[in-house]
């Protein structure tokens, strides 16, 4: 059998989420990226196999690069040609963008080392009807040093548990932060990009949303340090919504740190 990494991107915005939430004579009640992806695998080799994503990205939020593998039982189907194969049986909403073969060892999830995920702000007056289901609309321009001097903050370990949604199973909100920044791509979208070893759920959404509610308040960087110390969800701002929230990059070349 091989082992195979595809690199996927997709439109978040009619899906549940990446994970299968459905199972048996229910298959495709709920409409999610890895149940879409099984069904084309099954059609392809004839078979069920299983698919284990990088990461489990909510409903709504997309992917430009999720890691995911399986085992294909199929050692006669040329690696290469999954991409083809698949992209001809998957919906337009999702996309193989690379298949290699990976050693028998290897994990999507268990073998990344990090995960980046980027959000799209759109700062002008109406956004273009080509972009509303991929960005956060804001009607004004966040002050970027200021922001940016909260980020900052986001550095190294942290307990998170003040960004941590009800209903998160983790055994631990503590996660280690490589980075966390903001820059204007163009005078009227604003980026944020923040890379960790692995993220509680709707973690993102809820920095962000909290970053940018701080801002417009005028806060300051040893504001957003105090809540993020306090553990206290109730003190955390808005959620950002998912249509700006992007899974950006899954790096397998650093070094393992268990969330």
């Amino acid at each position: 059998m091989k082992n195979i990494l595809l690199t996927l991107s997709y439109d978040g915005t009619d899906f549940c989420g990446w994970q299968r939430q459905d199972s048996g004579a229910r298959r495709n009640v709920v409409r999610t990226v890895q149940g879409e992806l099984e069904d084309a695998l099954c059609k392809m080799l004839k078979t069920q196999v299983s698919v284990q994503g990088s990461g489990r990205t909510d409903s709504g939020v997309h992917a430009t690069a999720q890691a995911a593998t399986f085992f294909s039982p199929h050692d006669s189907v040329p690696v290469r040609n999954y991409c083809r194969a698949l992209n001809g049986l998957l919906p337009p909403d999702i996309r193989v963008m690379d298949s290699m073969e990976v050693p028998g060892c290897f994990s999507a999830r268990f073998s990344a080392t990090s995960r980046t995920y980027r959000y799209v702000l759109y700062t002008g007056s109406v956004p273009p009807a080509y972009c509303t289901r991929y960005v956060w609309h804001l009607p004004y321009r966040p002050c970027l040093e200021r922001l940016n001097a909260m980020a900052s903050v986001l550095r190294g370990e942290l307990d998170c548990a003040t960004f941590c949604a009800s209903g998160d199973q983790s055994t631990s909100t503590f996660r280690c932060l490589h980075s966390a920044r903001f820059w204007y791509e163009s005078d009227e979208r604003l980026l944020f990009e923040i890379e960790a070893n692995a993220f509680l759920w709707k973690m993102v959404r809820s920095v962000l949303g909290t970053l940018i509610q701080l801002e417009h308040e005028n806060k300051s960087a040893e504001d957003f340090a105090a809540i993020v110390h306090s553990r206290d969800r109730s003190r955390a701002g808005i959620t950002a919504p998912p249509s700006g929230l992007f899974l950006h990059r899954v790096n397998f070349d650093g070094i393992r740190v268990h969330p």
